[in-house]
């Protein structure tokens, strides 16, 4: 019986072949923690009562959540992991650096690889090849000290998607599309794993947009094999060498495949207050907001800015609405710089944030007020998400947030 792209992984790092529904004990190579749960994990780290990690050089420290802290209760948090850094020498990434998601695929995973990290969100990182996925704080904590997990290896969804998108589709659309399609909980504790000519085609962004979102489907990871696009992005980022390439068996067993044409994928937009709750855009134009988030670990990657950016060029935005941009990324940050993206979102009145979480986790820099309306860029828009549960929120690409900015309603033109 052939193995998937999951299993393939989870079997190298068990050191024994694993199926589907089997509980194993697998090597872990990273393990990362955000100032939201970093402080936990730090507690039940100490209480295993170990006087080092067991890969410091590959255990990260996020402050990315509250970036920079809006409350002295969040700073004095943030005192725990910079405290936690210098005594046992996990590697630290600071206010201004980015979010957490992003880093991580940028500076610290690899192709087949194991991570797990204290952030639903951790499987952003699958787009490269890697099992990635998010646990609770104290499995952190023994990850951290032991280099080991426990997992139940999980069933796999093939998502099959093939053909071209329409002008203006992007791989938000699609995501928003499928979660649509099977349901806020229809892939839960599954692997999707990612394929056809339409992933093929794809850039590394989109893809880690897809691996974003897979969580929102209720998934334990979103899986993409690694091919000639991952090579590339590892290069530009100095890894060249830790490219490797891992393929599902032909005979792989599959507990569903979803077959999705391209064509038929239109502007998706989620609505108030579930992920799954999709409508297209044309039936929401009636919907005025009062605010567009661009950015997060889902869509704050340079190509995403660029997006934006080729809209909103020598125009203004809506005066009713204000208009948050938040690059996902230090290196995302200076990218736009030099392309002179940041001039022309400043000079469009958009106000840009320096990179972090922002408004995503409603901790501070965009809490909506009672009853107002945000498209964002986000991955999610659950009641009270953004800081008020009297707001709402939609959920689109940064295709539609720009052209909701101009326009001051939901639109895609």
């Amino acid at each position: 019986m052939g193995l998937t792209l999951a299993e393939k992984i989870i079997s190298e790092h068990a050191g024994k072949t694993v199926h589907a529904g089997e509980l194993v004990i697998s090597k872990v190579d990273v393990t990362a923690v955000q100032d939201g749960t970093g402080p936990l994990t730090v507690q039940e780290f100490k209480k295993l009562g170990k006087d080092k990690l067991f890969n410091p050089e590959r255990t990260i420290l996020f402050i990315d959540h509250a970036s920079p802290s809006p409350r002295k209760e969040l700073s004095n948090t943030q005192i725990v992991l910079r405290e936690f850094h210098k005594e046992y020498g996990a590697v630290l990434s600071d206010v201004g650096a980015g979010v957490c998601h992003q880093r991580l695929v940028e500076t610290f995973v690899n192709p087949g690889e194991i991570l797990i990290g204290a952030d639903s969100h951790t499987c952003t990182s699958g787009a490269l090849g890697a099992f990635a996925t998010g646990m609770g704080s104290t499995d952190i904590a023994v990850g951290m000290a032991l280099g080991k997990t426990w997992l139940k290896v999980p069933a796999t969804f093939k998502i099959v998607v093939n053909g071209e998108f329409k002008a203006g589709i992007c791989s938000k659309d699609l995501m928003l599309y499928l979660i649509g399609m099977i349901g806020a909980d229809g892939a839960t504790y599954k692997a999707l794993e990612f394929a056809g000519s339409t992933i093929e085609n794809m850039s590394m962004s989109e893809r880690f947009t897809l691996a974003n979102m897979a969580v929102e489907a209720g998934a334990k990871c979103g899986l993409f094999i690694a091919d000639d696009k991952t090579k590339a992005f590892l290069e530009e980022r100095g890894r060249g060498d830790k490219f490797r390439q891992i393929l599902p068996d032909e005979d792989a067993v599959y507990e569903r495949v979803i077959e999705i044409n391209a064509q038929d994928v239109p502007h998706t937009v989620s609505c108030p207050h579930t992920v799954d709750n999709t409508k297209p855009v044309e039936e929401l134009k009636d919907v005025k907001v009062n605010q567009v988030y661009v950015g997060t670990c889902t869509n704050g990657r340079i190509e995403d800015l660029r997006i934006v950016a080729d809209i909103l060029k020598g125009k203004t935005v809506n005066e009713d609405v204000r208009m948050l941009i938040c690059p996902a990324s230090k290196d995302v940050y200076k990218q736009a710089l030099k392309e002179g993206l940041i001039d022309i979102f400043v000079d469009s009145n958009a106000a840009v944030l320096p990179p972090g979480c922002g408004p995503c986790v409603g901790v501070h820099a965009g809490i909506l007020g009672d009853g107002e309306v945000c498209l964002a860029t986000q991955n999610r828009n659950f009641q009270g998400r953004m800081g008020n549960t009297k707001g709402f929120i939609y959920l689109a690409s940064p295709y539609v947030a720009a052209y909701t900015a101009l326009r001051g309603y939901i639109c895609a033109e």
